[in-house]
């Protein structure tokens, strides 16, 4: 486990950044599929994921852990799985995300990222407010439900609305990530949104629970 990063320092930031997503890219295939297989291990641990039916989840890039195996849990129950849309209108909008269903034949077109959406009517395109669970693609995490993203801001301003509400609320917020990702500590900005749960190839991880640090 890394030790206690300064999210004050940019610098060290961007350090970590860029020595976790090495990480990740070096993983074999074998790796990637026996992690999918673990994380969903860990989310079934997890009633809500078991029967909320708008989960949310992402497109795997940069060696971000695959979410495949989850994805046909979820089809498998028929829930409903939705990708991020990044919202281009508006200068407030430009770090806002919307979520549109996906389908086993959806068509998709990347994004100004490069990132696959769903092509779909404007009618079925959600609001962070209507999804019931969301899964989230991390850099770095500890176990107080910090999580170090690509700096774009995107979730945090998406899901902002939590911050005024008490907490485990719809939707839950559930980082995804190797259990290598973990560090020590990660100093909370002002504008951090915290998850309530971390999920890891190796374990399901309540956040929200007391810590039992001395």
């Amino acid at each position: 486990m890394s030790k206690i990063i300064s999210l004050d320092d940019v610098s060290a930031r961007t350090a970590l950044r860029t020595r976790m997503r090495a990480q990740r890219t070096r993983l074999g295939a074998s790796e990637r599929v026996a992690a999918a297989n673990g994380v969903v291990a860990s989310l079934e641990l997890l009633p809500e994921f078991q029967v909320d039916q708008r989960v949310a989840g992402y497109w795997a890039v940069g060696g971000e852990l695959p979410l495949h195996a989850a994805v046909a849990r979820l089809r498998a129950r028929g829930q409903q799985y939705y990708l991020p849309v990044v919202v281009d209108a508006g200068v407030d909008a430009a770090r806002s995300l919307r979520f549109a269903p996906l389908y086993a034949n959806s068509a998709l077109r990347p994004n100004r990222y490069g990132i696959p959406e769903p092509e779909c009517e404007a009618a079925a395109i959600l609001t962070p407010q209507q999804i019931e669970l969301v899964l989230l693609p991390l850099v770095a995490f500890d176990r107080a439900g910090h999580r170090l993203g690509m700096g774009a801001g995107y979730y945090d301003h998406s899901f902002a609305f939590l911050q005024a509400r008490t907490r485990p609320l719809p939707p839950l917020l559930i980082g995804i990530g190797y259990s290598f990702q973990e560090v020590d500590a990660l100093p909370a900005q002002a504008h951090d949104v915290p998850l309530d749960y971390i999920v890891t190839e190796k374990e399901l991880i309540d956040c929200t629970a007391p810590s039992t640090n001395a």
